[in-house]
């Protein structure tokens, strides 16, 4: 290997890489994506700076990383079911009831208002990878025939999180996974299995 290739060569990995994403985590959970520094994680993770910087280019890229090391599903659960594929993705380590994942979920909502890249590498990175494995698994619920045909899937995916995460952060109502259940057995599963949408009524024209 060469000198220049050697000198460009990341030298953050395995362990001590996760033990820095781990810190960036603690750091982001405790003062928030706005207040976090690249100084704050180094110092947490008992990292040089130039050691993370080795690795990240600033913090935006650190906080992604990250964030997409919570653990969670890489690919869509496969129960035979739209509700057990929902509750396999939704609850447990890395869904909607991990308290972890909840907390630095709330510290970077902030983040995304007054964040342009950030708020881009959000949604490229973070959610752009969730939300194609919740829409294969309405899609695949589909094919299986448990879910209308003619459902806007794209309309219909965020709705599961879309209430869990407005009870979350507006009410102050943690996620349960018996809470998660109650959602899809009353909202999601009607919505997606019930009759034909009928149009919406036409407004006829006063007789002249």
């Amino acid at each position: 290997m060469s000198t220049v290739e050697h000198h460009h060569r990341p030298r953050v990995e395995g362990d001590r890489e996760q033990e820095i994403l781990s810190a960036t985590l603690d750091v982001l959970a405790d003062v928030g994506y706005d207040r976090l520094t690249m100084d704050a994680v180094a110092t947490r993770a008992q990292a040089s700076k130039a050691t993370l910087y080795r690795r990240w280019n600033g913090k935006v890229r650190l906080v992604i990383e990250a964030l997409n090391s919570l653990k969670g599903p890489e690919a869509a659960p496969d129960t035979g079911s739209l509700r057990g594929d929902l509750i396999a993705a939704f609850c447990g380590m890395g869904g909607l009831t991990d308290e972890r994942q909840m907390r630095v979920l709330g510290a970077v909502i902030t983040a995304i208002a007054r964040d342009a890249d950030f708020a881009e590498a959000w949604r490229r990175d973070f959610i752009a990878p969730k939300a194609a494995i919740s829409r294969s698994i309405y899609e695949r619920a589909q094919e299986r025939g448990e879910v209308r045909q003619d459902i806007d899937i794209d309309l219909l995916a965020p709705a599961l999180p879309g209430i869990i995460l407005h009870r979350l952060f507006l009410l102050g109502q943690p996620p349960t996974e018996e809470v998660i259940e109650q959602v899809i057995d009353q909202v999601i599963i009607p919505a997606a299995t019930s009759g034909t949408v009928p149009p919406p009524p036409t407004t006829k024209k006063a007789d002249s």
